[in-house]
């Protein structure tokens, strides 16, 4: 295993294992691994499989929920979106990403609990109710793949230019 994929499989670790500390109700790492695995593991499996798995494990921990499945949907568009960075890692390009991906998955999420709680009546009110209900969470959520996009893209960025070993070569080189 090469030592760029190293480097990149430590902080997704590190920042899924963030996900067990005591943090801000969905203030977590979770988008943001997905979006930085979907960027930098050029072996899409891999991308989708690593991040998917970091949220398995520590849910396995914290416990299952209903909306499981529009949850780890939402991650594996993530991990898409973070596919199409790969060519443009600027700063505005990662930032953009980041709050598209918290958008898409704000609305797949919440569609899922309108749909599927029982909470809300399935009309257009009751949608647009259980919208704005969620934006508390979904400010949490934004603000926490902020930090970790920040984290985990900058962290890397550091590290590429410290140790030159971890640089993908001009050609593109051996995929991560």
């Amino acid at each position: 295993m090469n030592k760029r994929l190293v480097m990149l499989l430590v902080l997704i670790v590190l920042a899924a294992a963030a996900r067990l500390i005591p943090h801000p109700p969905n203030f977590a790492p979770v988008a943001a691994i997905a979006l930085f695995g979907g960027a930098y593991l050029t072996d899409n499996r891999l991308a989708l499989l690593l991040p998917l798995s970091a949220m398995l494990l520590s849910d396995l921990v914290l416990g299952f929920h209903g909306q499981m499945i529009a949850v780890y949907g939402g991650f594996m568009i993530t991990v898409g979106i973070g596919v199409l960075l790969r060519d443009r890692l600027g700063l505005w390009s990662v930032a953009g990403a980041a709050l598209a991906s918290s958008l898409v998955f704000f609305l797949l999420t919440n569609f899922s609990v309108w749909l599927f709680d029982g909470m809300y009546p399935i009309t257009l009110e009751g949608l647009v109710a259980c919208y704005i209900a969620a934006i508390p969470f979904f400010q949490n959520s934004l603000a926490g793949n902020l930090f970790y996009v920040a984290v985990l893209f900058g962290g890397f960025a550091v590290l590429e230019r410290r140790l030159p070993e971890l640089r993908l070569p001009v050609s593109g080189g051996a995929p991560a």
